[in-house]
């Protein structure tokens, strides 16, 4: 239709029905689900104009541009990160075409890829998006499916330094009217239409009946114009595709409760068709916005201050006074645990403060470490870092997992995004990434403090010690230090690096990092051949190798070799030694004797052998 305003003065005079889902249409119409929907306005249009033409036949009065995931960051994923203005001008521009002046056309803005990053490189990503939304023809914004409010406040403002148009603002809710990051319905009403909001309202997260608990909240606490875009039920997997159930007379008679509630702006989300909105349009046709009781806004009251887990003992609290050993016993590839616990025992019987033990490292299948750890912590008295990733577990499955590893006594952790999926040799395996390393050790911290992420109780504090990893081998030292700060910042205790084969690159490393403020235990691994520094050098990401160690180890006679990585081995704990609180070590994972070894190597040379 073409004119901001008129969209505005519709929602106050009655109901406008928006479209419904054009992800899962897209599928349904034989797009692989690995394909970036978003390029489709450039190298598939006629697809898109398809799916516009058939929501606004079914009756549709609003479209929504194909450009949910087209920012900078979720196109880089797909090397398109260049082409952000091309495919949301090229995605308005296709809809504005399809719509005329029988509907208004409103360009959907998606969060950006879950990561941490600056929130002036967010606002640029969000402006820059809607800047190009804009110049395509769109009368009004939509940003949708959010679960951070202060993303979405971030987003909003964003899109109003972008351009003068209505901008529609939309949560993703679960249970409790609180999104997965717990964002409240009540609160977000509140505040955003402060921030310059035209419109607030819930879409995605679950089926219509959720949707509409939600709405029923924020009512309560706007007189802003209130939108609501449902999914059709929760999805039913049938072989190889998910089909959502909910039929098109249940989502039109949810849609009419809906527009009582308050909803001036009502259309469908995942899974939803062009049956729904035509059976939709048809129920709401001759309705209005039912009247709203809208309380006064009232300050939330502030939150107490959450109760910190009851500090227990660690390895920590031996810092500084004697040198910190951390030696790795990695889990086995199958269900013989019995080197596992031997090497154990003799690492404890030398005083080793803490074992570590990695998560199916390089995407490797190893039996639970959660479960070895509870083990090997029963037999012989000594504490055990859990490594956690990223990887292999949704949110759903960390949260899960987490709570096990505490009802475990399982208390140390080292939070990993993890070695990619497709570098294992299981073949299908995929890696699910919904958090990166900093949201994990959020989400631990979390937990220590009582809730889970979407802000409910889980009855008790979980008491974990977090640690981080920290790669003091990378190109870009700037950047990983950086992220470090932001680790620690995000709740990290203590941190474990790479191994470094570089007694300079030891010293440098802690000059750099002096102000982290958390103790940096700095790795060391025994290199068994020439061949096996080869490999670690140019195949296991992290671990740079100097060409004069790699010289070495060549230079020396075969039967030498592993007795020489031994030596190298020693140098850099020396190093180590005179800067570090102490020494991770990473035996080769055939074999814990060199961690053994070096362990009792340590404690001779610093007098600390147990007596």
């Amino acid at each position: 239709m073409g004119d901001p305003k008129k969209f505005l003065e519709r929602l106050h005079d009655g109901v406008v029905v928006g479209d419904g889902a054009m992800g899962t249409m897209l599928y349904s119409l034989g797009v692989p689900i690995q394909t970036n929907y978003d390029q489709l306005n450039v190298t598939r249009p006629e697809l898109v104009i398809q799916l516009h033409a058939e929501y606004l036949a079914a009756g549709a009065q609003l479209l929504e541009t194909n450009t949910f995931g087209a920012n900078r960051t979720k196109l880089a994923d797909f090397g398109l990160d260049s082409q952000v203005r091309e495919i949301n001008v090229r995605g308005a521009s296709l809809a504005r075409a399809v719509a005329g002046d029988r509907a208004f056309v409103a360009g959907s803005i998606g969060p950006l890829r879950e990561a941490e990053r600056p929130e002036a490189d967010s606002f640029e990503a969000y402006r820059e998006q809607a800047a190009a939304l804009a110049e395509g023809g769109c009368d009004v914004l939509i940003l949708e499916t959010f679960a951070d409010l202060a993303e979405l406040e971030t987003a909003l403002r964003a899109a109003r330094a972008a351009c003068d148009l209505p901008v529609i603002c939309q949560l993703a809710f679960l249970e409790q009217g609180k999104t997965a990051k717990g964002a409240d319905a009540e609160d977000a009403a509140y505040r955003l239409p402060d921030l310059g909001a035209s419109v607030v309202g819930a879409n995605c997260g679950g089926g219509p009946a959720r949707v509409l608990q939600a709405l029923k909240r924020m009512a309560r606490a706007t007189s802003a114009p209130l939108s609501a875009f449902a999914n059709s039920g929760f999805p039913t997997r049938v072989g190889d595709r998910f089909i959502y159930l909910a039929n098109p007379s249940y989502f039109a008679d949810t849609a009419r409760e809906m527009v009582a509630a308050g909803a001036s702006l009502v259309g469908g989300c995942c899974g939803t068709t062009p049956a729904d909105i035509r059976a939709v349009a048809e129920a709401v046709r001759a309705l209005k916005p039912g009247p709203r009781l809208v309380r006064p806004s009232v300050p939330a009251a502030p939150k107490p201050a959450p109760i910190a887990p009851a500090r227990r003992p660690s390895f920590l609290d031996r810092v500084g006074r004697r040198p910190i050993v951390v030696a790795e016993l990695d889990p086995p590839k199958h269900l013989d645990t019995a080197k596992v616990f031997e090497g154990a025992a003799e690492l404890a019987a030398l005083g080793v403060d803490a074992i570590t033990m990695a998560e199916n490292p390089l995407a490797t299948i190893r039996m639970s470490n959660v479960v070895l750890a509870h083990l090997v912590q029963q037999r012989t008295g000594v504490r055990v870092i859990c490594h956690i990733t990223c990887r292999d577990r949704n949110l759903i499955g960390l949260q899960s997992h987490l709570m096990g590893a505490d009802v475990l006594d399982v208390q140390y952790l080292l939070a990993l995004t993890g070695d990619p999926a497709r570098i294992g040799a299981q073949p299908g395996a995929t890696s699910v990434y919904d958090l990166d390393s900093v949201g994990l050790i959020k989400l631990i911290a979390t937990l220590n403090r009582g809730e889970n992420m979407a802000g409910h109780s889980i009855k008790r504090s979980t008491h974990f010690l977090i640690g981080a990893g920290f790669n003091p081998n990378s190109k870009r030292i700037d950047h990983q230090i950086k992220r470090l700060e932001m680790k620690v910042k995000a709740g990290t205790q203590f941190v474990l690096t790479q191994p470094v084969y570089d007694a300079e690159k030891i010293r440098e490393t802690y000059a750099l990092t002096a102000s982290i403020g958390v103790p940096i235990f700095i790795g060391v691994f025994p290199l068994l051949s020439a061949k096996n520094a080869e490999y670690l050098h140019n195949e296991v990401p992290g671990i740079v190798i100097p060409d004069a160690v790699r010289e070495r180890m060549h230079k020396t006679p075969a039967e030498g070799q592993r007795e020489e990585g031994m030596k190298i081995a020693r140098e850099m704990i020396d190093a180590a030694l005179d800067v570090a609180p102490g020494i991770y070590l990473i035996p080769p994972q055939t074999t814990y004797k060199p961690a053994v070894d070096l362990t009792r190597y340590i404690r001779e040379k610093t007098g600390t052998l147990p007596g």
